[in-house]
């Protein structure tokens, strides 16, 4: 293809394109972002730097316990920063706050591998290993995400020019086909949309020029964390079962954790629910029909928060918890801030009706209203419900339907990214919202 044949438009936006790409691309990252930084010198601190300090301890431990501590620290390290790199992909991540979560996690790991197989090391050089590590990337972590917003051009055709209203990057709408700003790390637009010739010259030429551009719709759903179906040619959820074999090993875990937690808290479980019957008469645990994967009907296990007998099972508003429900006991209202009112459900995950990350299995009356109120509400059904899931770290406990909208939406999201990456964010966000008390009633 020929300068002549591209057409002028094409060529001085291809031409253009390319000025600012290899701009851009020639400006050097600051230092502090560069993995090649991060990583290494994360490294020589936390499993080199230990050493210094025990100076008066080598005389009388071994060179293998010293050896042994510094390749643990090491594989801790690359662990957790791949483990944040990964989970940092997420929208609404902010990879600052799991960097403690993450390297505990990773470093207690390690621990125990060297407890099982009885290997000799150094507990001083290997708890400032990781006390070196959190410090070194919390603070890379934070230098690089404060003050970092994204610029995205905005191509104003279609419904493209709707992305403006999310709020986690910023936009700058093209008045012309002209060179692509210096700020921008790419071009957002509407794919769908029947361009304009000159529009559509100059989308093809950021292609040709090695300009990221993105369908609003998918950049939205990347900012988000939410997936919106306007339209059956658009569901990629139902047609078959998503990530069917993680699906698989996952119950595995679900099985053996759920076995565990019944085993370990089994009294701790009956004193609750002796507690439970003291505060106010009824039975310890509440029951109640719920919908489970694929649609069909199980009936799912809470202690109860609840005066009995306050509510009718058959009414959706019922159904519904609302803010400073009169309906909360005493005990119930910790119960639920804490959410040690769903561990019952354990019997549930044991028995193949539940997960533990999932999204949230809702009543028989309540589901049938979302049915008939909300588009594609059956399609968060592909996966099994959990007792925690992407919606409830996102925006807690809702009940108007435009909220239940946008709740359904973060499930479809999760219905398509269900990941053990995805699977593991949601466990470091649920411990958050156990310690805050986020979206409960």
């Amino acid at each position: 293809m020929t300068d002549a044949s591209l057409g002028g438009e094409a060529l001085r936006a291809i031409h253009g394109v390319d000025a600012i790409v290899s701009g851009r691309r020639s400006a050097p990252r600051r230092i502090v972002e560069r993995i090649r930084f991060q990583l290494p010198t994360g490294l020589v601190l936390a499993a080199v730097v230990p050493l210094a300090f025990q100076y008066d301890v080598l005389t009388t431990t071994s060179l293998p316990n010293v050896v042994n501590t510094a390749i643990g620290v090491a594989v801790a390290v690359l662990v957790g920063y791949y483990a944040l790199r990964r989970l940092g992909t997420y929208p609404t991540m902010r990879e600052v706050g799991a960097v403690l979560p993450v390297f505990s996690v990773v470093f207690m790991t390690v621990a125990a591998t060297f407890l099982a197989f009885r290997f000799d090391y150094s507990r001083f050089q290997f708890l400032l290993g990781y006390a070196v590590a959190v410090a070194w990337f919390a603070g890379v972590t934070y230098a690089s995400w404060r003050g970092r917003r994204t610029c995205y051009a905005v191509v104003p055709v279609g419904e493209a020019l709707s992305i403006r209203d999310v709020g986690a990057a910023d936009w700058a709408v093209l008045d012309a086909p002209v060179q692509l700003p210096r700020t921008c790390a790419g071009v957002v637009v509407d794919l769908h949309a029947d361009l304009p010739k000159h529009w559509d010259a100059y989308v093809t030429g950021c292609v040709l020029a090695g300009v990221p551009v993105y369908h609003y719709k998918q950049m939205r759903e990347t900012l988000t964390g939410r997936l919106e179906i306007e339209h059956l040619h658009e569901n990629i959820l139902g047609a078959h079962d998503p990530h069917l074999g993680y699906l698989k090993i996952r119950r595995i875990f679900d099985v053996v954790t759920a076995a565990t937690g019944l085993l370990v808290l089994a009294v701790p479980l009956l004193v609750l629910a002796a507690v439970i019957r003291w505060d106010s008469p009824g039975p310890a645990l509440f029951t109640q029909a719920r919908v489970m994967r694929g649609g069909r009907v199980f009936t799912m296990y809470k202690f109860r928060t609840m005066y009995a007998g306050t509510s009718d099972p058959r009414n959706h508003e019922d159904a519904m918890t609302r803010t400073g429900d009169a309906r909360i006991t005493r005990i119930g209202a910790f119960l639920r801030r804490s959410r040690i009112d769903e561990l019952p459900q354990m019997v549930n995950i044991l028995k193949g009706e539940m997960s533990w990350i999932g999204p949230r299995p809702e009543a028989l009356p309540l589901a049938a209203w979302y049915r008939d109120q909300l588009p594609f509400y059956d399609y968060r059904h592909v996966v099994p419900p959990g007792l925690t899931g992407w919606a409830q770290v996102n925006q807690g406990h809702v009940t108007r339907p435009d909220d239940v909208l946008s709740k359904l939406h973060y499930d479809f999201y999760y219905v398509k990214h269900v990941s053990l990456w995805l699977d593991l964010l949601i466990v470091l966000r649920t411990i958050r919202t156990i310690l805050t008390g986020f979206g409960a009633r």
